[in-house]
């Protein structure tokens, strides 16, 4: 929205010449120049059927509104001057309610519909105008009689399945002019959430209990069915309960559906170590786990997002791989990332792995240790080749004079997270990134969960060393090309 502001001061008049030292009242106003815009897409169908309708007559959009005023897009099939013989198709935009001298700025955008993008605009709104805006009255209209020629438009990319789509965008120019402010009304704060929240505290004119776990809430339908579609399904639907003197909640605590009809009503988390009654960080992070399914579960976008970043500001040891299994399920992908790169790291992937949230992630969540095996491969972003025994020959992207046909051999790679995977090598290329099959762990009591994996991809960023068998390698080759190294050359 672009603002023009003109500001105007004036000194008053001396009011008494009782004070002559003091210096003189300023007053000050501005006029501020705006513009207020607004689009409309107008759709038109069987282009070929509308051509010969007559020049200068037009199909009409639907009135769509834009600061204040209710605007039409014309579209002309046969053109709307006389003299151009229907050469051209025009297109303009028109006031369609009562104004006078209402001031407008248009873009009319005729779209490529091939999905390159090519769109034909013409915009009024990013050039310099010498007369400024258009000025219009009643069924006034602005546009272009000359718009596209019929001929090429036939055999473009715009008409598709003898089909047009325009877009136009409306800016009304308004002014207006801002004084000072006379009075100072003190506005207390919204208290509605305060008000709502009381009637879950005394329960009044309630008319629907939930038991969960042998514990009774008290709630009210409306505040429920105006918060959760879920619920306005279950109280209102027509599939409602019938009885709702008592409507029984399976699969989940009572302190968890209290918190649920604490976010209902007040829009904000409880307290969660009052809820639980436990003074430990792994008590709320419990608590925020069982609350996000809660609120995926009733339609709650809002609950959901919050419990989510919640718990990426609490990842643990003992409480991620839980919370990854979580984020899997729900499909909270920015917790997940969270979960991710923190178990990628050496020093946490072990003490993850003792937990018994790891085997409850095998367990629900197979495919997550497919992901969690590239980061652990992505986690090192840096190449270290090095050799750690003379008997071993080593295979580098940016040497490969020693290398003879590998491909169908067996060899072990090494991560720098030190995870080696031995396997049949499918394929390598110049940067090292090798792609493994029937692939095993060498330590496969330090890494239990690889078990499963039989195919894996390994950028070469993250390889250490790979150890390719000895009648792989010719020997003498990588000697010579050792000598000629040092050598310089």
């Amino acid at each position: 929205m672009g603002k023009i502001l003109r500001e105007t001061a004036k000194p008053s008049a001396n009011s008494s010449s009782a004070y002559p030292s003091s210096a003189p009242a300023t007053t000050l106003s501005t006029s501020v120049t705006e513009t207020v815009r607004g689009s409309h897409q107008f759709k038109i169908t069987g282009y070929s059927l509308s051509k010969g309708i007559g020049i200068g007559k037009y199909i009409a959009s639907d009135v769509f509104s834009v600061g204040g005023y209710d605007w039409a897009i014309y579209f002309y099939p046969d053109g709307k001057s006389v003299e151009d013989n229907a050469t051209y198709v025009s297109l303009f935009i028109a006031l369609a309610s009562d104004g006078t001298d209402v001031r407008a700025l248009f873009e009319l955008t005729l779209l490529d519909q091939s999905g390159k993008e090519r769109h034909k605009v013409h915009s009024h709104f990013e050039r310099t105008l010498e007369s400024g805006p258009y000025t219009l009255k009643y069924r006034g209209s602005m546009g272009y009689k000359r718009f596209f020629k019929r001929t090429a438009l036939e055999t473009s990319d715009y008409l598709k399945d003898d089909c047009l789509s325009v877009n136009c965008s409306v800016g009304v120019v308004r002014s207006r002019t801002e004084g000072p402010k006379i009075y100072t009304i003190a506005i207390s704060p919204s208290s509605i959430g305060q008000q709502i929240g009381k009637l879950l505290e005394n329960g009044k004119r309630s008319d629907v209990n939930f038991e969960v776990n042998g514990e009774i809430f008290a709630a009210h339908k409306l505040v429920l069915a105006a918060r959760s579609p879920v619920f306005r399904a279950q109280l209102f639907g027509p599939m409602k309960d019938q009885n709702t003197q008592c409507i029984k909640v399976e699969d989940m605590e009572a302190p968890v559906f209290k918190a649920l009809l604490h976010f209902i009503y007040w829009d904000s988390l409880p307290d969660m170590q009052e809820l639980t009654g436990l003074n430990s960080k792994w008590a709320s992070t419990l608590m925020a786990q069982h609350l996000l399914a809660a609120a995926d579960r009733y339609g709650l976008e809002r609950l959901r997002l919050m419990c989510e970043a919640s718990l990426c500001e609490d990842v643990a040891i003992n409480t991620v791989a839980t919370t990854l299994a979580l984020a899997e399920q729900h499909h909270c992908f920015q917790l997940k990332a969270v979960c991710l790169k923190f178990i990628a790291t050496s020093e946490n992937l072990r003490a993850v792995m003792q937990t018994d949230g790891f085997e409850y992630l095998k367990e629900s969540c197979p495919s997550v240790l497919t992901e969690l095996l590239e980061y652990v491969a992505r986690f090192t972003e840096h190449s270290d080749f090095m050799c750690k025994h003379r008997n071993e020959a080593l295979l580098d992207g940016s040497d490969i004079n020693g290398r003879r046909d590998l491909v169908g051999r067996e060899v072990t790679v090494e991560l720098k997270n030190d995870l080696a995977i031995r396997g049949t090598l499918h394929s390598v290329d110049q940067y090292l990134n090798i792609k493994l099959e029937n692939t095993r762990v060498v330590d496969q009591d330090k890494y239990p969960h690889m078990l499963s994996v039989r195919n894996c991809f390994i950028r070469g960023s993250v390889v250490r060393y790979v150890q390719l068998p000895p009648e792989g390698v010719d020997i003498e080759l990588l000697h010579d090309a050792t000598r000629r190294e040092a050598r310089g050359g």
